[in-house]
């Protein structure tokens, strides 16, 4: 370690330690020091390409400090972020979560130790953040560039030990929708690439929607469908991390540039191909390429009879397997192919059926269902098929022009299509996922809860599953693990469905984290004015919070998309497991002056 002269100097001071340390060590000595020391090392790089230096490691805790405060938080919530992500793919409970404190004052540096009244400011902040929180110095909030994407949320004057004045603390977090800035004071190649996801260590992967080559352009569900069948085959692979076809699929019909795709993904590598049918042949071609250092890793070309399609997904999965030489844990192999059909016409129904159901109108739900139950009556045996027939039949319980006997028939559909699915395929993650959705309508939380994780657990890299798991745990009393799977479902999906937002929003009412739920609701109404869940949500959060007056305003585009809205009939259908939710959001509905 270089030594320093002795130097006396005003800096920005970063101080973090781990939450629950001692906790950690006592559920697995061995394991939390690794991961503790990972995390710090982790952070140190971070802190490095963010123009700082870490001067010091002590046990539980991290000193560094920067020139720029605008540096040292965002280095602080990059990491917060790519820390939350690799906790997110944690099996077990040895979670590092940091909280950090950053200061700006005068420090001694010596042998690369620094001390000084700076340093201990930045350690007392630290003791107010939350865990995986920023909480700085007014004075640090002063000096960063209002262009900066930071929310700075005052915590009031603080009597902080040691020291006579009360210190203004603020929690810095970033704005809703916004990433980390890149670093300023280095600017390599790759930071002036367009942003995305982190891009994590274990292997990561984007399928793009195979390209339809067929002259018919009514073959576009047949290409669309074997890029998904991919997709879904390879995000039951725990070791693999697997873009959602709803992200993919924005390059469709588009000339992409392959590291850009892997950049804006956050993933390493990409498939690609395309599909030529022609009468009763099929020729696919597809690639594997590193979207980092631009190599192909295989290409190949296969001609096939068109009954062979389903071998030859099964082929090209294989393929990314065997080239990522990912280890398959004990009945990841079995679970690939399981569910499927050999039959083409009933496939064709079911990847038509999916396509109409990705727009989530139940005017297209019923046409989808015709589709589905002519698939079932082709392969009556096709889990899939049962499988995707339940979470249609849940879709359609959602129309609140349905009566309570006939919401409560078409749920018993749901309940009876899923359990046929587990029947044919005890290993659908999609049933699982269709019937904890089934008991939480029922309010038996417990089997909510419990299919619900089967279905993370059978699919852990598929997003909706992800995000079905998340929905539950809220409803059921677990809005923080209802977070980290919401999360963890958005980063497996980074051009993520409006559903996904729904969700966050609400999870976030749940956990009263006012702010960022009302920033949640507003950017669902940006993305579409006419979905209602924004403006109801909304509505509801600045009534409950007394803003009574920008709450009527919400209301407003409540009633012009529902004219018959009535807060009664929206809660009868909301399934949380504590009454005193219900009342909350009846509350903040009626303070919005919303009709009852």
């Amino acid at each position: 370690m270089e030594k320093d002269q002795l130097s006396r100097k005003l800096a920005v001071i970063l101080h973090a330690d781990v939450v629950g340390s001692t906790s950690l060590v006592q559920k697995n000595e061995t394991l939390a020091h690794e991961r503790i020391n990972a995390a710090f090392q982790s952070f140190s790089k971070t802190i490095e390409r963010y123009s700082g230096k870490a001067r010091e490691i002590r046990g539980d805790a991290l000193v560094a400090d920067f020139k720029r405060a605008s540096d040292a938080v965002a280095a602080s919530l990059a990491f917060q972020e790519l820390n939350t992500d690799f906790n997110s793919n944690l099996e077990d409970d040895i979670q590092p979560e940091l909280r950090i404190g950053i200061s700006l004052g005068e420090v001694i540096v010596a042998d690369n130790t620094i001390t000084g009244e700076g340093v201990i400011l930045a350690q007392r902040l630290e003791q107010l953040a939350a865990p995986k929180g920023v909480v700085v110095q007014g004075s640090i909030t002063e000096t960063v560039p209002t262009r900066m994407p930071f929310n700075f949320t005052i915590l009031g004057e603080q009597k902080l030990k040691g020291f006579d004045q009360p210190v203004r603390a603020f929690v810095a977090t970033l704005k809703f929708g916004e990433k980390p800035p890149a670093p300023e004071g280095k600017v390599s190649a790759h930071d002036t690439e367009p942003s995305g996801p982190q891009i994590p260590d274990e292997p990561s992967i984007a399928v793009l929607p195979f390209t339809n080559m067929s002259n018919d352009p009514e073959q576009e569900f047949f290409s669309d469908g074997i890029s998904e069948d991919i997709i879904t085959a390879l995000s039951k692979i725990s070791a693999l991390m697997v873009v959602a076809r709803n992200s993919t699929f924005i390059y469709k019909g588009k000339a992409v540039d392959i590291k850009q795709v892997g950049l804006e993904q956050g993933v390493r590598y990409v498939l690609e191909g395309s599909v030529r049918k022609a009468g009763k042949r099929v020729r696919i071609t597809a690639q594997l390429i590193d979207a980092i250092e631009g190599q192909h890793l295989w290409a190949e070309r296969y001609d096939r009879k068109l009954e062979d399609i389903f071998d030859l997904q099964d082929e090209i999965t294989q393929k990314v397997v065997t080239a990522l030489d990912i280890q398959l844990v004990l009945g990841e192999q079995a679970r690939l192919w399981a569910g499927g059909t050999a039959n083409l016409e009933a496939w064709e129904c079911v990847r038509m059926a999916t396509d109409l159901l990705t727009g989530y109108r139940v005017e297209d739900a019923h046409e989808a269902k015709r589709l589905l139950h002519r698939a079932i009556n082709l392969d009556p045996e096709y889990a899939f098929g049962w499988a995707i027939l339940a979470g249609c039949n849940n879709h359609i319980a959602d129309d609140p022009r349905l009566s309570i006997d006939e919401r409560n028939n078409v749920l018993e559909l749901v309940r009876e299509y899923a359990e046929k699915a587990l029947a044919f395929d005890p290993t659908c993650s999609k049933a699982y996922a269709q019937l904890g959705l089934y008991h939480l309508n029922m309010r038996a939380y417990d089997a909510a809860e419990h299919n619900a994780g089967k279905a993370a657990e059978l699919s852990p890299n598929h997003a909706n599953d992800q995000a079905i798991a998340a929905i539950i745990k809220n409803k059921c009393g677990n809005p923080e693990g209802a977070l980290k799977r919401i999360r963890k479902a958005m980063r497996l999906s980074p051009f993520y469905p409006i559903w996904f937002l729904t969700a966050l929003g609400q999870i976030l009412r749940v956990l009263r984290r006012y702010d960022e739920s009302i920033d949640v609701f507003s950017e669902m109404i940006k993305r579409d004015p006419e979905h209602n869940e924004g403006h109801i949500g909304l509505a509801e959060i600045l009534g409950e919070i007394g803003r009574i007056d920008e709450a009527k305003k919400a209301a407003i585009d409540v009633l012009r998309l529902n004219p018959d809205f009535s807060i009664n009939d929206y809660i009868r259908n909301l399934s949380y497991c504590d009454p005193a939710e219900l009342t909350r959001l009846k509350t903040g509905l009626c303070n919005a002056g919303l009709p009852e």
